[in-house]
């Protein structure tokens, strides 16, 4: 007798699928910070708050210490962020920004710049789910001085 793929049984497919994908866990653990290499430790904004826009929109995948969300339980959608986080963490950290030499201290605050200026930083996908991370035009542009006035002083 042939076997039919009916509704229920794509249905109990599809639901022991996303069952499994709950056993493959993310590793959320969040390494230590040495204050000596951190970006805000270093460049001492003399603004508030421009530390405040960085930690908001920007450390929580540009650093050792992202925050994860309830939602960051949940297979795929957990895959997906952790997938972000080291992305981001290896495009630009932090946290480790004293270990960077000048050179590319210098080519990431041009490509911070061009990020906030090009509208791609915080990502649409981030903001979406995280709205203090969205920026107006007066704190984009906040930050892109801020940026732009550290690369002048290299």
């Amino acid at each position: 007798m042939k076997k039919r793929f009916t509704k229920r049984n794509i249905l109990i497919g599809i639901l022991a699928l996303l069952f499994v994908m709950q056993l493959f866990r993310i590793d959320k653990s969040v390494k230590p910070v040495d204050p000596q290499k951190d970006f805000i430790a270093i460049t001492q904004p003399n603004d508030g708050e421009v530390s405040s826009l960085l930690k908001t929109a920007c450390y929580d995948c540009h650093s050792n210490q992202p925050s994860y969300p309830w939602y960051t339980n949940i297979a795929p959608v957990s895959w997906w962020v952790k997938h972000h986080i080291d992305e981001g963490q290896h495009e630009l950290n932090f946290s480790e920004w004293g270990s960077y030499t000048e050179k590319r201290k210098r080519h990431k605050l041009e490509e911070c710049i061009e990020m906030i200026e090009e509208g791609e930083m915080p990502m649409a996908s981030y903001t979406w789910m995280h709205k203090e991370a969205k920026l107006t035009d007066a704190q984009k542009l906040k930050l892109v001085e801020f940026f732009r006035a550290l690369k002048n002083a290299q």
